[in-house]
C-alpha cells in the first residue's frame, strides 16, 4: 500500500502555494494514503482482459439530425428583445470602453 508522507504533502502544497495547518498537513497525508491505497488496489485486480472504461455502461449521444429551416424573421426576434435598435439587440457596456 502507497503511502503519502507529511513531507510529501508540504511539498506539493508549496508548489502549489497552499498555506496548510500542522493539523491539515497531517490530515491530507492520511487522506492522500487512502486514496493512493485504493487506486493501488484497483490497478491489482485490473487484467489486460478487461477493457479500460471511463464509465460503467456504454454511453452514446443521443443526436437529432441536422435539418435545415426557416429562420425566424429579425423583425420578429427584435420585437421580442428588451430592447433593439437599428436592427440589433440593445444590451448593457460592460468593459468600460466607449462605444
Amino acid at each position: 500500500m502507497s503511502t503519502i508522507s507529511r513531507q510529501e504533502v508540504v511539498r506539493v502544497a508549496a508548489l502549489a502555494r497552499i498555506d496548510l495547518t500542522e493539523a491539515e498537513i497531517d490530515r491530507l497525508a492520511g487522506e492522500l494514503s487512502v486514496i493512493a491505497g485504493a487506486v493501488a488496489r484497483v490497478s491489482e485486480v485490473a487484467t489486460p482482459d478487461v477493457p479500460a472504461t471511463s464509465h460503467p455502461i456504454p454511453m452514446a449521444n443521443v443526436m437529432r439530425d441536422d435539418v435545415p429551416v426557416v429562420p425566424l424573421p429579425a423583425a420578429e426576434v427584435l420585437a421580442a428583445a428588451p430592447e433593439a435598435e437599428d436592427g440589433y439587440f440593445v444590451v448593457p457596456q460592460i468593459l468600460g470602453e466607449d462605444a
